[in-house]
């Protein structure tokens, strides 16, 4: 399975002879980074602003997911749990969408914009986790603290950072430094093009990885 980050909550997930899943792609426009050029069969969408809902950019969808469920798709399970930013049980007030993805046994979960450290409940609810998506650059989503509050309770096997100031995006986010500080790590650490993985080569122990924005 090869993971690519094209900027801000937008990642392409892919693995031969199953389907591939773009998501949350964003308007240009309204965040920055270029445009987005993807083909994929699935996009999913954690929840309806233009940084996370811009469908149109992405080509050749058979499946748009916006809500909770299960699915089998080309081979790809994915699950939709939902978790509330505000204490409500109305689907609409306050809801972000987090997405597991489980290609062969390796499972990604896509955490959205989740603003807050979700319950016990909502952590249960994922599964077990070999590689985490997470939002860490603030705004209405985690904060630094926040987004390593959550990795120590869901203990993914790599995380990869999301949605957080870079050169590139117009919204107004924390960097990614502060994050990495929270995590016990340097500032200087090495952005790798992509993420490659399989069962086999999960790591024991959490690890960060951060990914170059493809252009």
């Amino acid at each position: 399975m090869e993971i690519t980050w094209y900027g801000h909550s937008c990642f392409r997930i892919t693995e031969r002879g199953m389907a591939t899943v773009v998501t949350d792609p964003y308007d240009h426009e309204q965040i920055g980074y270029g445009p987005l050029k993807l083909k994929a069969d699935i996009v999913t969408v954690s929840h309806a602003a233009p940084g996370h809902n811009h469908l149109s950019a992405v080509k050749g969808s058979s499946w748009q997911i916006t809500g909770p469920g299960e699915y089998e798709i080309g081979g790809v399970f994915l699950t939709g749990v939902p978790t509330y930013g505000k204490s409500s049980t109305n689907a609409a007030d306050g809801r972000n969408m987090v997405y597991v993805f489980d290609y062969n046994g390796v499972t990604v979960a896509h955490l959205g914009d989740m603003p807050k450290v979700p319950s016990r409940t909502e952590i249960e609810a994922l599964g077990p986790l070999d590689v985490a998506l997470v939002p860490v650059g603030g705004g209405k989503s985690l904060n630094a603290a926040k987004a390593a509050e959550v990795i120590s309770l869901i203990e993914p096997g790599i995380v990869i950072p999301m949605h957080y100031g870079t050169p590139a995006v117009q919204v107004k986010l924390n960097s990614i430094n502060q994050f990495l500080k929270e995590m016990g790590l340097g500032t200087q650490v090495e952005e790798q093009p992509s993420l490659k993985i399989s069962q086999s080569s999960v790591p024991d122990e959490t690890r960060v990885m951060v990914l170059a924005y493809e252009h």
